[in-house]
């Protein structure tokens, strides 16, 4: 039996899909839920323990620490998926070969190099590499009519976007590399594309939510998504949502061809009256994962190892809405069960969330998009009182 090795930040949604499949599975995860699927090779960075805090993500998630407790896994595996949190450029070459994915990702996880291999064929961002904050302030007053943000020059989920409008706030992570961008204002978008060496597939576009969705806060941290993409879904009035769809097909398709995109990837996009705009691609399995399986009722894991093994497959047409929904805690929060149907990737019971990090995902499907809608709602307003409730209880 050919043995696989998921390594990632949370591995929990690919594990259940892998574990339908005829592996040997091996899984490095940081996150350590309490619903994660429980392998006899198995590795976990996150210790939860009753009354004890997680922590804060950013402080302590360290790529190279996976991969050097992960040293055997990778060794002994035939094949190796990189999830969000590893990227392929951070294997040796020799492992490199057996990796299921976008083998070379340089030109698409630098920001400034994906900017300059594509500004000249698609519609996106002016963008700058800068070297410190009084470069990009200078910028912007010899541009006075445009808005700007700061990325990290690497980097996902939207994380450390600085909105440039207070010069003198501003502070860059010490040892982290920016860009600065022009600011599109617009509505999120997303494809999900499946890539094999025959043949590059847009298989379902998304409406992408980011915490500015529902609190119109200027931060852009990934909350989840929506799909199927329909004038319901999308979330605001546009004129011609087939055409929005045709659109980012073919844009998605010609964007897979142009950097050899395999398996499961993403392409993100922000619409506006000036039309669609490119922001990123992520060449990696995406947070629609399991939005994709629940709507289209198939196993995305076993999709995603075929497109990369250059095995046709079939993609079904949409059966359902799917609703992604990242519940971050409003408070400092210790967990104690919720009698939800709907919710995953959960602490364990007594351990202690801090204010702002992931506490549990909502994750649901109907043929009706407004009863969709009201599932996720309520869940959500059942988590927020659940965390209130804890909140008096401390007082």
């Amino acid at each position: 039996m050919e043995k696989l090795l998921l390594i990632g930040i949370n591995t929990r949604s690919m594990l259940n899909s892998a574990l339908k499949l005829d592996y040997e599975l091996y899984s490095t995860s940081y996150f350590s839920t309490s619903d994660m699927p429980q392998i006899k090779n198995q590795k976990i960075i996150l210790e939860e323990h009753d009354d004890e805090s997680s922590g804060i993500f950013e402080d302590q998630f360290s790529s190279s620490n996976i991969l050097e407790i992960s040293k055997e896994y990778i060794s002994e595996a035939d094949y190796i998926i990189p999830i969000s949190g590893i990227s392929p450029s951070d294997f040796s070459k020799k492992h490199q070969k057996k990796i299921l994915a976008t083998k070379d990702v340089r030109k698409i996880e630098n920001k400034f190099e994906f900017y300059n291999e594509i500004k000249d064929e698609f519609k996106t961002p002016e963008t700058f590499f800068i070297n410190d904050v009084d470069e990009a302030i200078e910028i912007s007053r010899n541009n006075p009519e445009t808005k700007y943000i700061l990325k990290p020059l690497k980097g996902s989920g939207g994380y450390n976007i600085k909105v440039l409008n207070n010069e003198e706030d501003i502070q860059l992570n010490d040892g982290e590399e920016y860009i600065l961008q022009e600011y599109v204002e617009g509505i999120n978008l997303s494809s999900s594309i499946l890539g094999s060496k025959d043949t590059k597939k847009t298989i379902m576009n998304s409406r992408l939510l980011t915490e500015h969705d529902f609190k119109n806060n200027g931060s852009y941290i990934y909350i989840g998504n929506i799909l199927q993409l329909t004038s319901e879904s999308i979330l605001s009035k546009v004129k011609d949502i087939d055409e929005i769809n045709r659109e980012m097909i073919e844009t998605s398709q010609n964007i897979a061809y142009k950097f050899d995109l395999m398996g499961s990837t993403g392409v993100d996009y922000i619409l506006n009256e000036n039309g669609l705009y490119v922001i990123e691609v992520n060449p990696r399995i995406q947070g629609t994962f399991e939005c994709v399986e629940k709507s289209l009722q198939i196993n995305m894991l076993d999709a995603h190892i075929k497109s990369c093994l250059n095995i046709d497959i079939q993609i079904p047409e949409a059966k359902y809405y799917s609703y992604k929904k990242i519940i971050y805690s409003p408070y400092t929060n210790k967990y104690s069960k919720i009698d939800l149907d709907n919710i995953y990737d959960l602490p364990h019971i007594g351990t202690i969330t801090e204010k702002s990090e992931p506490l549990l995902t909502i994750i649901d499907k109907d043929v009706d998009f407004k009863k969709l809608c009201e599932k996720i709602d309520y869940s959500s307003q059942v988590v927020y009182d659940k965390t209130k409730r804890y909140q008096r209880e401390m007082l």
